[in-house]
């Protein structure tokens, strides 16, 4: 049995998004099959489970390594794709040519972004940022030779009331019935009360040593690389690991210390 296309939804990747770049778990979904197999025609759902540990390495000055169980599952079928923390509600599709389609989407899902005052001494007096719910529109253009994809996303939980805009390139080798491995590049957009809000210093918050800081938008952009062995059309062990540079934005913050931040996944799924 063929291998199926890895979406990259099944990253959470709260580092991605904690660093204000979010490939991992935003938009790059592989625009074939998933692991839990192709939706049956007569819209049937199928769905799969599965465990990982996420390894990450936040901006945030002094922050240490956070290593991270992530539960994983996944639902779909024509209708809807639930996988990690994204659904997508499926729109119908144009079909260009034989090699060729667009496909659309609305899409919501949980950012983990933000910290606890207590998570690193530069953060200490902060009040906490907070994670929230974001929303917004996705389209895929499929071809032969790779896979274009573009989302925007807004905060509809009120708490950074920010907006992003996930562009990305892929293309996913196939060897054999077990291995797929699909690079990637990738740049996010986010706006000035996102940057603001997650690594920016308020006036009651500056003192020696981090001063009073107002963020701006800024892109980041992104290099990594997703794949998986399937041991058969039930069991596969799946990676990713990925690599951010920082907008400007964000390292000018006097909260952050690094121009860079990278990810690494490792996770088994089964399908049902």
């Amino acid at each position: 049995m063929p291998l199926s296309y890895l979406p990259a939804s099944i990253f959470p990747g709260s580092a991605s998004r904690k660093a204000a770049v979010s490939m991992l778990a935003v938009g790059l979904c592989a625009p074939m099959t998933t692991f839990a197999g192709e939706p049956a025609e007569d819209g049937s759902t199928s769905w799969a489970l599965g465990l990982g540990v996420m390894s990450e390495q936040e901006p945030y000055t002094d922050i240490d390594r956070e290593n991270t169980p992530v539960p994983l599952l996944e639902v779909e079928n024509r209708y809807i794709h639930l996988f990690g923390p994204q659904i997508e509600f499926k729109l119908p599709s144009v079909d260009i040519n034989d090699s060729q389609a667009l496909n659309f989407g609305i899409v919501a899902e949980y950012d983990e972004s933000g910290y606890e005052e207590g998570d690193a001494d530069i953060l200490d007096d902060m009040s906490d940022r907070d994670g929230g719910f974001w929303a917004g529109a996705k389209m895929e253009w499929e071809s032969e030779l790779f896979e274009v994809s573009a989302e925007w996303l807004a905060d509809v939980s009120g708490n950074s009331d920010g907006q992003r805009f996930d562009l990305g390139l892929e293309r996913t080798w196939q060897f054999g019935e077990h291995v797929m491995l699909t690079p990637r590049l990738g740049a996010t957009w986010h706006d000035d009360k996102y940057i603001d809000y997650y690594f920016g210093v308020r006036d009651s918050e500056a003192r020696a040593g981090r001063p009073a800081y107002s963020g701006e938008s800024g892109v980041s952009t992104e290099l990594g690389v997703r794949g998986a062995y399937r041991f058969n059309s039930r069991h596969a062990v799946l990676m990713d690991v990925e690599v951010t540079s920082l907008a400007d934005e964000i390292k000018d913050s006097p909260l952050v210390d690094r121009s860079t931040t990278n990810a690494v996944f490792v996770g088994y799924i089964y399908s049902f």
